[in-house]
């Protein structure tokens, strides 16, 4: 097939397009917002076009010709959930028959409930703004897709991994600030998913029949936990267990003032007003509450201090404490989904790339 991916300059997306490139399963068309964004896909004779995803106009010449839509766009949240609605337009205007949406397994929390399955009931009451949103970009294209105009497939991918992966990067840059934790000793579940694997998953989505609508988790065989995960990245650079800290967890999240004051910012009715009001008045108005918040200025050149004990992010505090395996079970049934690359695999692929880009074995702490 034809198969445009919208946001090919990333993780996902560009690794598609390369895999697509090479084996020839699909012809895949790069559509990107900038031409900086063609860097990784410039070795290629790559078919490309220039859209914002936000733009319905451009998307809609970009997609022409196209059979098939992969939807991976990654950015703020307001950037995920503007660019549904032009999409989807402009897919239905190109003669586009399938769109395979790149959601994420965060819709269900990062800890999700105990026996969680694509079925389980979505909310958007979440601490964390990127799983709100991702929840509410589903319900907008789900939405749309009730025209019956283009079939719609989402995938839930957890944790995915790989070479150019920020999970890969961070254990190392960890490492050599001597900043690398975990909580409860690794023991928790990590929901991981080789890219590769998650690319397996969208070539199913692409291909297998009566879908539309449906919902999919996409993952590794293995029960994997952040110990395994960890180690294995940090024992080939020559680094062990004892390399990890106990960290402490994340305080309960609370909303602040700053967080009303972003959800009102981002709904309509604030836009609106918001156009009206000249840039020299709202620079104003931010500098004034910076001075009042009264936050310390940020010091560039301020070493973390080795001996404090770290506490990790809201968000690593909920996925360490991750005891649910989400299960491939129903990809497995409708898509004929099976993970073509063991986690152990993965996991070498990734200490290669680290490696060439000069992580040596016998010193992880300078690269």
């Amino acid at each position: 097939m034809n198969v445009a991916i919208l946001g090919a300059g990333g993780f996902i997306g560009g690794r598609a397009f390369e895999h697509w490139q090479r084996s020839g399963a699909h012809r895949p068309r790069a559509i990107v917002r900038s031409p900086s964004s063609l860097a990784r896909l410039a070795r290629f004779e790559a078919d490309w076009r220039l859209a914002d995803a936000r733009n319905e106009k451009a998307s809609t010449a970009a997609l022409e010709g196209c059979d098939a839509l992969v939807h991976s766009v990654v950015g703020p949240e307001r950037t995920m959930l503007d660019a549904i609605a032009p999409a989807y337009r402009a897919a239905r205007a190109a003669g586009v028959r399938r769109i395979v949406y790149l959601s994420s397994a965060s819709v269900h929390g990062q800890n999700p409930p105990a026996g969680t399955t694509e079925d389980s009931p979505l909310h958007t009451r979440h601490a964390l703004g990127y799983n709100n949103a991702k929840v509410l970009a589903e319900r907008q294209l789900a939405a749309l897709a009730r025209d019956g105009a283009v079939e719609v497939v989402t995938l839930r991918p957890g944790v995915v991994f790989g070479p150019r992966s920020r999970w890969v990067l961070d254990v190392a840059e960890a490492l050599r600030a001597r900043q690398a934790c975990w909580l409860d000793g690794g023991r928790g579940v990590c929901n991981s998913a080789y890219v590769d694997n998650v690319v397996h998953g969208i070539e199913c989505a692409l291909a297998a029949p009566g879908v539309t609508g449906q919902a999919f988790f996409v993952g590794d065989a293995e029960r994997v936990t952040w110990r395994e995960f960890y180690l294995g990245l940090a024992g080939p650079l020559g680094a062990e267990a004892g390399a990890f800290r106990e960290a402490l967890p994340a305080p309960p999240p609370h909303r602040t003032w700053r967080d009303r004051a972003g959800a009102f910012k981002s709904t309509a009715f604030a836009q609106t007003m918001l156009a009206a009001i000249p840039s020299r008045a709202k620079e104003t108005v931010k500098g004034a509450l910076r001075g009042w918040a009264g936050s310390p200025p940020f010091d560039p050149f301020a070493l973390p201090d080795p001996a404090a004990i770290p506490v990790a992010s809201l968000e690593m505090t909920e996925l360490f404490r991750c005891t649910e395996k989400l299960p491939n079970t129903k990809a497995g049934r409708l898509l004929g989904y099976r993970p073509p690359v063991a986690f152990a695999a993965g996991l070498a692929e990734s200490v290669r790339w680290l490696e060439a880009l000069g992580w040596r074995s016998a010193s992880p702490l300078s690269p």
